[in-house]
């Protein structure tokens, strides 16, 4: 199997998971031997994964943007957000730059074991990450969080 008929087919299977899961995709994006899609759910949870050709797993990831003016803020809340991710088996990553603080949430879910009842559990454990990063932040309305 090539590499492009490879992709094709994560591609391919991580959709039609996604579906049977009763999400909502957006339209995805091929480029450069990766793929990202957003997603949705019927509560409205809005995220979106990722997939990489030479990556071994699937990734999700949710964003929170900050101004750098609450960068204290964000600071104060590290410990606690860190402990919340160890808790789902979630990973984060934290980007700053001259005008804002990009925090985002990741979990991964490789290939191998890519079954309907594994990304359910996977995605039942990233979305309650989320959601306690959201009440630790305080943020309770949709224009305060991103994809």
């Amino acid at each position: 199997m090539s590499t492009s008929k490879l992709m094709k087919e994560r591609v391919r299977r991580v959709r039609v998971l996604f579906k049977e899961l009763g999400y909502k995709l957006f339209d995805g994006e091929l480029d450069n031997g990766s793929y990202s899609a957003a997603f949705t759910d019927r509560k409205g949870f809005q995220s979106g994964f990722y997939i990489d050709n030479e990556c071994t797993f699937l990734e999700l990831s949710f964003s929170f943007m900050f101004s750098n003016k609450l960068a204290k803020y964000v600071q104060n809340k590290l410990e606690e957000i860190l402990l919340l991710c160890y808790e789902f088996g979630c990973y984060v990553n934290i980007q700053n730059d001259e005008d804002e603080i990009i925090f985002s949430v990741f979990s991964k879910i490789y290939y191998s074991g890519l079954t309907y009842e594994a990304l359910k559990e996977t995605l039942i454990d990233f979305r309650l990450c989320v959601e306690a990063i959201k009440e630790v932040f305080q943020l309770n309305g949709e224009d305060d969080e991103s994809t």
